[in-house]
């Protein structure tokens, strides 16, 4: 595999790069986890391969208490003022319920589960850094200890965070960093926000019940299919002028079920949806708002309504003297024009829990093969991920670590 083409970069060479048997090693690791996906709490085997190879580099993984899952310390604090806190890498490491329809060597051998969504590249890079802060400091060169974090679940809301960090995995961390593969960005590149990257993400489950009847008799019922219309649309559009328009809260509906038979007016009727918003205020003022908007619109229609409102993540807000770190890293080890500026996503994270905790940012790390014009996206059973990446992911967590230590 050709090398990708970097220019000088634009401040003094840190030390950490990749060496090539490292390369090829970590390649042959995400293939192997790409082929053997887990879902959300049940990464057993993810979590052997781990700790075996952090082991194996003489370093002592602990297992998280939910039984999948990692936390790992690079150095320690002797000698060495610890008031500022450690940083910490964090890597998700589950895999979606979806079919692997690629044809590549390396595809899921598990059948209807694939990383979908490039936590196996997550992974490796953090593995990849943990194994290149491990050697420098063994050589004397790592000036601060670092925080390895493999965290199960993060796809089954509200996300494996807050278990893990119910583990003690931000015990002694002061600053926390993440990549999320982007098959928008070249492999080589990183995009970069300071702010919201992503967005909350909610799920909204209602039922109305009220009498039924005979269609013909409408008025001596409560006509549950025409309320369960009006509450999913006239919800969203009273949710749009009670809250601030910037907030971009929204309600999508993704199932609405009502009644069995043409002239019979049911007695129960279900609605499911997400709710999405923005920012980090719209995301904790939505239960209640939602609430007071379905009660309204289902009481003006005589339906009873039942709300199970469902928390998954608040949005990823990167911290800005983080996010400079993450650029800084990366100028120094690519040059400035491997970074861009990338958009807020509405997708969710469940890296947003460490950041109600500690400061952070996230990257979005570039994993689309350099002119290909494929309009690839994540959670797709064909995704794939240029595994340059990964050798980019690995420079960027340990340049920053170096970086973050001499603040």
């Amino acid at each position: 595999m050709n090398q990708l083409k970097s220019r000088e970069p634009d401040s003094v060479a840190l030390p950490g790069r990749l060496p090539a048997a490292l390369r090829a090693e970590l390649i042959a690791f995400r293939r192997d986890l790409h082929m053997h996906p887990e879902l959300g709490n049940r990464e057993f085997r993810t979590t052997a391969r781990l700790k075996e190879r952090l082991e194996a580099a003489g370093l002592r993984p602990k297992v998280l208490a939910t039984g999948t899952g990692l936390m790992c310390d690079v150095g320690s604090w002797e000698g060495r003022d610890g008031a500022r806190g450690m940083l910490a890498l964090r890597a998700d490491i589950d895999a979606l319920p979806i079919p692997d329809v690629k044809t590549v060597p390396y595809r899921s051998t598990v059948a209807n589960m694939a990383h979908a969504c490039g936590h196996d590249v997550h992974t490796t890079a953090v593995l990849g850094a943990a194994l290149v802060l491990a050697e420098l400091d063994r050589a004397g060169l790592l000036p601060a200890p670092v925080r390895l974090i493999f965290q199960p679940a993060e796809e089954v809301l509200p996300g494996g965070a807050p278990d893990a960090i119910e583990s003690g995995v931000l015990e002694g961390v002061g600053r926390i960093l993440a990549v999320h593969c982007d098959p928008r960005v070249d492999a080589g590149r990183i995009g970069l926000r300071p702010g919201p990257i992503t967005s909350a993400c909610d799920r909204l489950e209602i039922t109305l019940d009220g009498a039924g009847g005979h269609t013909a008799r409408p008025h001596l019922t409560t006509d549950l299919v025409t309320a369960a219309a009006k509450v999913a649309t006239e919800v969203p559009a009273l949710l749009g002028r009670r809250v601030d328009a910037r907030s971009g809260l929204a309600v999508t509906w993704g199932r609405i079920e009502a009644g069995h038979a043409c002239n019979v007016i049911p007695q129960h009727a279900e609605l499911s949806g997400t709710v999405r918003c923005l920012d980090l205020q719209g995301w904790r003022d939505a239960p209640d708002l939602v609430h007071a908007a379905v009660d309204e619109i289902a009481t003006l229609h005589r339906a009873k309504s039942t709300i199970d409102y469902i928390r998954g993540v608040p949005p990823v807000v990167n911290d800005p003297v983080m996010t400079e770190l993450l650029r800084e890293a990366m100028t120094a080890r690519r040059g400035a024009f491997a970074i861009e500026d990338t958009e807020q996503s509405l997708g969710g994270e469940d890296f947003s829990w460490y950041l109600e905790h500690v400061p952070g940012a996230m990257a979005r790390l570039g994993v689309r093969t350099p002119g290909d014009t494929t309009r690839g996206d994540l959670h797709c059973g064909d995704f794939d991920a240029d595994e340059r990446a990964i050798e980019v992911g690995v420079e960027l967590f340990t340049a920053a670590a170096l970086l973050d230590a001499r603040a």
